[in-house]
C-alpha cells in the first residue's frame, strides 16, 4: 500500500517525500488506519517492521489536525531503554520536520543534572509529545515536574521488554496520573500472559494487528562451534588471526563477561569497545560513536545492541553465549546482512548451552553448520542431537522479535532509510498507482 493511501496529513506526506518513503510495510498498512480512526491498538511485530513509523505516522497526523492544546503534553511515549528512547525522538524529529506546532521531548536517565533541567524546561516550554523511560518520567511526576492530565495518546514501545525489565508497577502508576478518556496504542514481539493481563487493564476494545515472526536474513552465513566454556576466547583469537577483524559484533551473556572479553581481546592487540549497563550515557554515546566511525572493529555487547540501535555494515556477528530463545538469536545475527549485504554469523556453543542451540536449530528448521574447533585447543565436546529446553520436537519459536523503525536527525530528512520501498520522488497530485493494494 502506498503511503498516499492513507489519511495522512499533508505536512507529514511532505515529510514522507522527503524521505523517498512511499510504500507502506505491513504493520504500517495494518496499524495506522485503526490508529487514524481513534482505536485503542495492540501490534505484535519484529524488528525492522517499520513499528515506529506505524504508531508516531498517525498520531502526528491526529495531533497536527486536531483540536487538542497547545499547553500541555498530549502524547507520552513509553520505551524500556534510553536507546530505544533517543530513536524514537530521532524518528519523530524527521516525520514531524513540517509540524512546526509540535515539539517532543526525549527524557531517559544516565544523565547529569543538565540533562534534567534541560527535560524540565522542556515540559514547561510546552512540548507536545514525552518520550520517555519509566524510571525518569515517574522521577519527574514526583517533583511536579509535568502534568500528565491532558494526555490524548498513550503508547507503550517494546512493552513485553518492560515487562521483563521489571517496570510493571512503573507503568500502572504513570497510567493512573493520565485521563481515562485517551487512545492507548501498545506494541510487543511476543504475547505472553503478562500481556495479555495488561492490555485488558489499560486498553480498550482494541484492534489486534499481528505480523509473523521472519527467520534470518538468506545473506547470513550461519555457524557453529561445539566448544568447552574455555575454548571460546580462543576460537575468537583464531577467527581473527585468519581474518582481520572489522565491523564485528560480539554478544556476551551478562555485562561481567562482557567487560573481561574486552580485556582480553585488548590484551591481544584488537581495537575493541565494550557495551554494557554500568556505562553512563555518556560512556555509551562514546562506545557507539567510535564504533560507527569505525574507530573501533570490534564491539563486545550485551543485548542492549540487540534491540533499538541501528548499525549498519556488521560483517560478523559472534555469539559467545548463546542466546535463550530464538527471538534473541534471530534479533543478534539481524545485525549483519542488512539491507540485501551479505553477512556471518557464529555461535560458540558451550556444553550446558547445547540445548538452547538445539530449539534454535528447531525453529529455523535447518541444521547450522559445524565448525571444527582448532586442533591446538584440544578436544572438543560432542553435539549431542536430543530434545532441547522445551522438549522433543518442540518447534516453536520462544517469541517474536522486537519491532524497530529507523531513526532521522533533525536536519532536513533524507532518503536512507528503507521504512518502505524507495520509488521515484512524488508530490500530491502525482501518485503512481499500484496494483494489488
Amino acid at each position: 500500500m502506498d503511503f498516499y493511501d492513507l489519511d495522512l496529513s499533508d505536512s507529514v506526506l511532505d515529510a514522507l517525500d522527503d524521505m523517498n518513503f512511499s510504500e507502506t510495510t505491513p504493520i504500517q498498512e495494518h496499524a495506522i488506519p485503526p490508529i487514524l480512526e481513534g482505536r485503542d491498538l495492540i501490534g505484535v511485530a519484529q524488528t525492522g517492521t517499520g513499528k515506529t513509523a506505524a504508531y508516531l505516522l498517525p498520531v502526528l497526523s491526529l495531533l497536527s489536525e486536531g483540536d487538542y492544546p497547545r499547553d500541555a503534553v498530549n502524547c507520552v511515549i513509553m520505551a524500556p531503554t534510553r536507546e530505544l528512547a533517543q530513536q524514537i525522538d530521532q524518528a519523530m524529529q524527521g516525520f514531524s520536520y513540517y509540524l512546526d506546532e509540535i515539539s517532543s521531548v526525549a527524557v531517559y536517565g544516565g544523565n547529569d543534572g543538565i540533562r534534567y533541567e534541560q527535560e524540565r524546561r522542556g515540559f514547561q516550554s510546552g512540548a507536545s509529545i514525552i518520550i520517555a523511560t519509566p524510571g525518569r518520567l515517574i522521577s519527574h511526576m514526583a517533583l511536579g515536574n509535568i502534568d500528565l492530565s491532558r494526555v490524548s495518546f498513550f503508547i507503550l514501545d517494546e512493552a513485553d521488554r518492560m515487562l521483563d525489565m521489571g517496570f510493571s508497577e512503573d507503568i500502572m502508576q504513570i497510567e493512573r496520573e493520565l485521563p481515562k478518556q485517551r487512545q492507548t496504542i501498545m506494541f510487543s514481539a511476543t504475547m505472553p500472559d503478562k500481556i495479555v493481563e495488561l492490555a485488558k487493564t489499560i486498553l480498550h476494545d482494541p484492534v489486534e494487528v499481528s505480523i509473523a515472526i521472519s527467520k534470518p536474513a538468506d545473506g547470513i552465513h550461519q555457524s557453529a562451534y561445539i566448544c568447552h566454556e574455555m575454548q571460546k576466547l580462543g576460537i575468537i583469537k583464531s577467527l581473527f588471526q585468519t581474518r582481520k577483524p572489522e565491523r564485528v559484533i560480539i554478544f556476551a551473556g551478562s555485562k561481567l563477561k562482557v567487560k573481561d572479553l574486552a580485556i582480553a581481546l585488548r590484551r591481544e592487540g584488537f581495537n575493541v569497545g565494550a557495551m554494557h549497563s554500568d556505562l553512563t550515557q555518556a560512556e555509551r554515546d562514546d562506545v557507539m560513536f567510535r564504533f560507527k566511525s569505525q574507530r573501533v572493529n570490534v564491539l563486545v555487547a550485551t543485548d542492549i545492541v540487540a534491540r533499538g540501535i541501528d548499525i549498519d555494515d556488521i560483517q560478523l556477528v559472534i555469539n559467545y553465549d548463546v542466546p535463550h530463545d530464538a527471538e534473541d538469536y534471530v534479533h543478534r545475527i539481524g545485525r549483519t546482512a542488512r539491507a540485501g549485504a551479505e553477512g556471518q554469523a557464529i555461535t560458540l556453543v558451550g556444553d550446558k548451552d547445547q540445548p538452547l542451540f538445539r530449539d534454535i536449530e528447531r525453529f529455523l528448521d535447518k541444521d547450522i553448520q559445524k565448525n571444527p574447533v582448532p586442533a591446538e585447543l584440544g578436544e572438543a565436546p560432542e553435539y549431542r542431537k536430543g530434545s532441547g529446553k522445551h522438549g522433543r520436537g518442540s518447534g516453536k519459536p520462544h517469541g517474536k522479535r522486537r519491532s524497530g523503525s529507523k531513526g532521522c536527525s533533525k536536519k532536513k530528512p533524507q532518503g536512507n532509510q528503507p521504512q518502505g520501498k524507495n520509488n521515484n520522488h512524488k508530490r500530491r497530485g502525482f501518485k503512481k498507482s499500484q496494483s494489488g493494494d
